[in-house]
């Protein structure tokens, strides 16, 4: 909740005042600067993001986790979304009491065991391990999860959102696009329906472990330094878990978070539908060209809007109906084809294996392809629009956990639907369906959208600035800490 102008320049007044007195100068080397700029640690995060869920998507992305039934793998990922429906949350209070850090690396701890059981699964069949796999990846994305998203959004000016969101969520299809290009070559000879080579799994699980070391360089929000030279607020003041809990429980009352609740929870519905259909309907190497081609229409997507967000062409109120309005239009035109596919495929008297090299491929792959861009498109929208409400670290760190819960229990929803076996048309017109009844809450969330970032009562209490002296020094408070 935002107070009135008159106050908050009140407040603002006393922040200053305060932070006149607790003022120091410090030398800050070249080096400095750059290693703790906000775009150092966003693309660092993106990187992140690539080795951990962009593996995680390439794998996914090629139907059923490379395997040849759906049903273990969807199982599988409906436990870790069971799991992080509750852990990101958790994860984002213990973020604003220990630091951004300490929880992003523990989200790079368990990818790598889930792949590694997806491999075991498809070399020696062993089921066991798929599930505690799936138990890790849980409880790593959910600390991932919490963390990214408020990396991204937060470390960089409000007016430059857009293309922090588009460097993350773009390096993290950089992971689908190479993971799906060596799934393509190890698997470029299998034209018939099946499940990917094991050797496939052997070089990505080998990324995703670089994922640890990666998170050792990611900046503190306290000890980051902005083109301008101020810096963000320590978000790690509050020790009290109960406490970030209860504003936790604030901010999923307010009528913003409410209306987005829909739309995130059937973000990724559809997702779980395309990989049924390309294992149901592709051969082996039209699947890994399926995840490739994704791949690429993901990152046109994330550089295209992160581009269009910050354009100051038109004022961000607007620009916000205008996007949504044209996601309508396309979503639902796709639903109409995809629908139109699955009845064909569905009711075919021979059993349906589409390739490259056959006639009518075209058909059923364009859609898949156009599904994927506007998924990831609709995936920066909303996340642009968390980014549109709140201003500070600390508040953006919450909304995004609380969010990505939402988000989770459509993601662990979808995936259990996926893994009963149920018609696929069933499952593609509960995706529709779903969307349908996400039109008017995200629509009413567009006419709220201010024309900038507001910072949150919490934030405000607690609100310190930086400034900048001279072209090699930073005039900061004592207690920012600008030490590698």
């Amino acid at each position: 909740m935002s107070s009135s102008p008159k106050g908050q320049n009140a407040l603002e007044s006393s922040a200053d005042s305060d932070t006149s007195e607790a003022l120091v100068r410090r030398p800050v080397s070249k080096f400095t600067r750059v290693y703790r700029s906000p775009w150092f640690s966003v693309v660092v995060v993106g990187l992140i993001s690539f080795t951990q869920p962009g593996i995680w998507n390439a794998l996914n992305n090629t139907g059923a986790g490379g395997q040849q039934e759906p049903y273990l793998v969807n199982g599988a990922n409906a436990i870790t979304f069971g799991i992080m429906v509750f852990g990101c949350s958790i994860f984002g209070a213990l973020a604003n009491i220990y630091g951004l850090k300490p929880i992003l690396i523990i989200g790079t701890l368990g990818y790598a065991p889930y792949s590694a059981s997806l491999y075991v699964n498809n070399r020696y069949g062993n089921e066991w391990f798929v599930w505690l796999g799936a138990t890790t990846c849980g409880i790593a994305a959910s600390a991932l999860w919490a963390t990214e998203g408020a990396v991204a959004l937060g470390y960089p000016h409000p007016e430059d959102r857009g293309k922090g969101t588009g460097i993350w969520l773009g390096l993290r299809e950089l992971g689908q696009l190479i993971g799906s290009s060596i799934q393509l070559s190890l698997n470029v000879k299998q034209n018939k329906r099946g499940k990917v080579g094991y050797t496939t799994y052997l070089v990505l699980i080998s990324l995703q472990c670089l994922g640890l070391p990666l998170a050792m360089l990611i900046s503190p929000p306290n000890k980051v330094i902005r083109s301008d030279g101020t810096g963000i607020a320590d978000p790690t003041k509050a020790k009290n878990f109960l406490g970030e809990m209860r504003k936790i429980g604030r901010l999923l009352t307010t009528k913003r978070i409410l209306l987005l609740i829909p739309i995130c929870i059937i973000g990724t519905w559809n997702g779980t539908y395309q990989g049924i259909y390309l294992t149901k309907y592709f051969s082996v190497r039209s699947r890994a060209l399926g995840a490739l081609t994704s791949g690429i229409a993901a990152t046109a997507a994330n550089i295209f809007w992160g581009w269009f967000f910050d354009l100051k062409y038109f004022k961000r109120p607007t620009l916000a109906k205008i996007v949504w309005g044209f996601f309508v239009a396309i979503l639902l035109a796709l639903f109409g084809w995809q629908v139109s596919n699955e009845h064909l495929y569905g009711n075919s008297p021979t059993k349906v294996t589409l390739d490259w090299a056959l006639p009518g491929f075209g058909r059923g792959f364009a859609v898949n392809v156009l599904f994927r861009f506007m998924n990831e498109s609709h995936y920066m929208f909303v996340y642009w629009l968390i980014g549109s409400f709140d201003q500070d670290v600390k508040t953006l760190t919450l909304t995004v956990s609380i969010l990505r819960s939402v988000e989770s229990v459509g993601s662990c929803l979808a995936n259990g639907v996926g893994a009963l076996k149920i018609k696929p048309m069933t499952n593609l017109i509960v995706a529709f369906v779903l969307f349908v009844v996400a039109i008017p809450t995200t629509t009413w969330v567009t006419f709220l959208v201010p024309e900038r970032p507001t910072l949150n009562r919490d934030a405000e209490e607690d609100r310190e600035e930086t400034r900048v002296s001279g072209p090699i020094a930073v005039v900061v408070p004592k207690d920012l800490d600008l030490t590698l």
